[in-house]
């Protein structure tokens, strides 16, 4: 099942947050309103606007560091030792990253934060109290945003192990804090508790436990830097635009569900599309954590490893993905026969079969994708503009008519099937014969 370290405590955080997520959805359903569910959902949907802000820097920076880590290592005390050149660029791109990433997590609080609260007044019911809460949510989730390139830095050094491992920390005491919040009436300020605990674990990864390894990052480099116009970029502003459009394929559907259809119905779409994006995360582990390995194959040329290890990887990955996801439709049928009261607070069987064969179609092209920038390269600008501006239009047209979830879901699944999957993987086997 080509499980190491590295996949093993990621999918252990992806497996605990779906064996922890009844219980979180048995506590929403039980102390929550359905208004106040979908306020829940739809505060996490808008912070994925940090993806307008991120502009998938750090994608960049963990392949590219995973290319200088191939001659450099951690010795015994956990600093940073080898080719003195490799580590002097290295260096140079953590600086860079975190001065830009400080820039973007301030602009993220003011812009997210203003635009949450314009949006939240258009909502018919004000009787919850949701402006404390959103706001300290989105200066946490800022702190968050400005956090992220440190963790970046790491994975691309070939720490997946470590970090998933405390990903495991960050999962279960997230949702201890969570269950006992719920219940003692903290409403909405249950996200900023969960947000603070994701918050204090992170700053003790990059703090405490690698503060060795991150010392030669607070001066200046004395040898070779990295090219930034050169090497970063040519890649970078691609994976930017592809991370703006990203946010229409897979962020828009509980907004749209709230504006168009009221807060029961994004509740629904909200925690229906977290089981099922939490389940998509936990497959995709298998191919994730080698990003780095890929990265050091590559730059030892050593191609056929590469394509072996990527092929039985991604295999798995949907076969994982399908299995959970067949399960889940399994679940939310027989709630929805047995159990109508906890059913109400997801969305009915049809619509949720849809985005589940989706989601796994949508798999393959996800896995491709990591393979393709391990490259430092990324030729798939277009086909993502298209495709993601495509589910957004028929989330958006489909989503708002009476159709709903069913017409967002249809829309998602039509686009998948018959644009995305064939394109990128028509786009992945010409790359690999001419890179190769």
């Amino acid at each position: 099942m080509e499980v190491d370290q590295a996949v093993f405590f990621a999918v252990s955080a992806r497996g605990w947050q779906f064996l922890a997520g009844p219980v979180t959805m048995l506590l929403i359903a039980v102390y929550f309103t359905p208004e106040l569910q979908g306020y829940y959902y739809t505060f996490w949907s808008l912070l994925a606007l940090q993806l307008f802000f991120d502009l998938a820097f750090g994608v960049v920076v963990l392949n590219v560091a995973s290319h200088e880590w191939a001659k450099l290592r951690l010795d015994e005390r956990g600093a940073i030792a080898g080719d003195p050149a490799s580590l002097s660029r290295l260096v140079s791109l953590g600086r860079l990253i975190f001065r830009w990433y400080a820039a973007a997590s301030g602009l993220f609080m003011v812009g997210v934060g203003a635009g949450g609260i314009l949006f939240f007044r258009q909502q018919p019911d004000q009787a919850v109290d949701w402006t404390q809460p959103w706001l300290w949510l989105v200066v946490v989730s800022g702190l968050l945003l400005w956090s992220s390139p440190f963790l970046a830095i790491l994975e691309g050094c070939n720490q997946m192990a470590t970090v998933n491992r405390f990903r495991v920390v960050q999962a279960v005491t997230g949702n201890l804090v969570v269950w006992v919040c719920i219940p003692l009436g903290a409403n909405l300020w249950t996200t900023v508790a969960a947000a603070g605990v994701r918050l204090f674990w992170e700053l003790f990864l990059v703090c405490v436990r690698y503060r060795r390894f991150f010392r030669p990052f607070w001066s200046r480099p004395a040898g070779p830097l990295m090219d930034w116009r050169g090497e970063i970029w040519p890649m970078q502003w691609r994976l930017a635009v592809h991370g703006v459009v990203g946010y229409f394929s897979g962020f828009l559907f509980t907004p749209v569900m709230c504006h168009y259809h009221g807060l029961a119905v994004a509740g629904q779409m909200g925690m229906t599309w977290q089981v099922l994006t939490a389940l998509q995360a936990a497959a995709l582990a298998w191919v994730q954590t080698r990003s780095p390995r890929f990265g050091m194959l590559i730059a030892q040329r050593e191609f056929g490893e590469l394509d072996r290890i990527f092929t039985r990887l991604s295999a798995i990955s949907v076969a994982v993905l399908a299995a959970g996801g067949t399960a889940f439709w399994c679940v939310d049928y027989l709630l929805h026969v047995f159990v109508p009261r906890l059913a109400e607070r997801l969305l009915p069987p049809l619509p949720t079969a849809l985005f589940v064969v989706a989601v796994v179609l949508y798999q393959l092209p996800q896995c491709q994708t990591f393979y393709i920038r391990a490259h430092k390269r990324d030729p798939l600008l277009l086909v993502s503009i298209v495709s993601s501006t495509a589910i957004g239009l028929l989330v958006w047209l489909l989503g708002s008519s009476r159709l709903g979830p069913l017409g967002a879901a249809g829309g998602y699944l039509a686009v998948v099937a018959v644009f995305t999957v064939p394109s990128w993987t028509i786009i992945w086997s010409r790359c690999r014969s001419a890179w190769h």
